[in-house]
């Protein structure tokens, strides 16, 4: 046996993985309560539920990136919910997050967009697009009922490429949550909610972390009392009272922000709230924008309006010159080819990888960092994180107060 490398022996008869009444909340909204689960040993287990009821949650919680309020886990029958993330990795438990979703295409562009991926032969390729497609037309005007189960109509179960929650290893995802994550396309749309820029802040810490990055001028219009000159002036008339005004301070960093929203991101909406709220007192040339997972070709500044509405990267980096301030907030939690492969995002095609479209903006900009809520000792597990942070030159700082603090020294040197 390769070193490194141990034999894990389970009994069948109990529980490999077993989560005990686990309670979890967000700013006093419950996400999970007493919620419990049994996997025994050679099972696959399907958590199904709408957007934000707590699947990413309850997944975090098992590999100790977040803890509970309340409950116990069990590995092999053995407690783990107090230890670390490495070791409960060492036990046998591994996460693999997200999962591909609809391209922002036609369907045909979908289907043939996998196809290409797993076919070579081009003519093959759409002879197969082609099939699924007319076959799924086809059934659709035949069905006239709900179907749940066999191998032939759009339904739930069984074994028919059209559907959800089914055995069949490649079609068509129709509704519902994917319990096998067998499909070749899924048809799902996705909504995120904007950042709050009005969010009280718990502590006046992270303002005073990011006036680190400053650049006081005065150019603007004589609007700010001058006491140190009205008095000199005033003196110099034999007590003539002589008033005068200087520009006011002001911070002429230029900044842009741009936020990962959604999927592994939900449970650190509050603290990203909190730094938005505090970036847009304290730097008056913000611009901020949206993106999801990683820096593609496009992304947007309203995430009501992000399918119709968005912002070509290109331009952005045309529109802001060099002197910008670049901070990327995000957890980098991702499978790795959605940051090196072409058609890697979860969302659309995306001609180049993301990792292009990243090398293009450390090479533009020398002020760049990626401010990162995970933990930073958990970062060496997570193969997206380390590339990340490969890309942006080491440059990625955990957000906390002394991230920020460490991240704002760079930045303004």
């Amino acid at each position: 046996m390769k070193k490194g490398f141990r034999i894990l022996k389970f009994k069948k008869d109990r529980p490999f993985l077993e989560v005990k009444e686990i309670n979890k909340s967000f700013d006093g909204r419950p996400i999970l309560k007493k919620l419990s689960l049994r996997v025994f040993p050679g099972e696959c287990v399907g958590v199904l539920g709408p957007n934000g009821c707590g699947k990413t949650t309850l997944f975090s919680i098992c590999i100790g990136e977040q803890n509970p309020e309340g409950g116990k886990i069990y590995l092999n029958n053995k407690a783990i919910d107090q230890i670390p993330m490495h070791l409960r990795s060492k036990e046998g438990l591994g996460y693999l997050p997200q999962q591909r979703s609809v391209f922002n295409m036609s369907v045909y562009d979908n289907i043939i967009g996998i196809a290409q991926i797993s076919i070579k032969d081009s003519q093959m390729q759409k002879e197969v697009t082609e099939k699924l497609l007319d076959e799924f037309k086809k059934r659709l005007e035949e069905q006239k009922e709900r179907h749940e189960g066999g191998d032939k109509w759009v339904g739930t179960g069984g074994t028919s490429p059209y559907g959800n929650s089914g055995m069949n290893p490649e079609g068509i995802r129709v509704g519902g949550e994917g319990g096998k994550g067998k499909a070749a396309k899924v048809w799902e749309a996705r909504d995120f909610k904007n950042l709050d820029d009005d969010v009280e802040l718990g502590t006046r810490n992270m303002k005073v972390a990011l006036r680190r990055l400053r650049k006081l001028i005065r150019d603007s219009a004589d609007e700010e009392f001058d006491l140190d000159n009205t008095i000199s002036s005033t003196a110099k008339k034999a007590g003539l009272l002589d008033v005068k005004f200087r520009p006011e301070k002001r911070n002429a960093v230029k900044v842009l922000v741009l936020f990962d929203v959604g999927g592994s991101m939900d449970p650190h909406i509050r603290v990203c709230e909190e730094l938005f709220s505090a970036a847009k007192t304290e730097f008056k040339n913000l611009e901020y924008f949206y993106f999801h997972n990683f820096i593609y070709e496009t992304v947007w500044k309203d995430n009501r309006r992000r399918q119709n509405e968005r912002v070509y990267t290109e331009d952005i980096i045309h529109k802001y010159s060099a002197d910008y301030k670049i901070i990327f907030v995000g957890d980098a939690t991702m499978a790795p080819y959605e940051i090196t492969n072409p058609g890697g995002s979860i969302e659309h095609w995306n001609e180049e990888a993301g990792a292009l479209w990243m090398k293009r903006m450390v090479g533009i900009y020398d002020k760049l960092v990626w401010l990162n809520p995970v933990p930073k000792e958990h970062w060496e597990y997570s193969a997206s994180v380390e590339l990340t942070r490969s890309l942006v030159e080491d440059n990625m700082f955990p957000l906390t107060i002394r991230g920020l603090e460490e991240s704002m020294a760079y930045l303004s040197k």
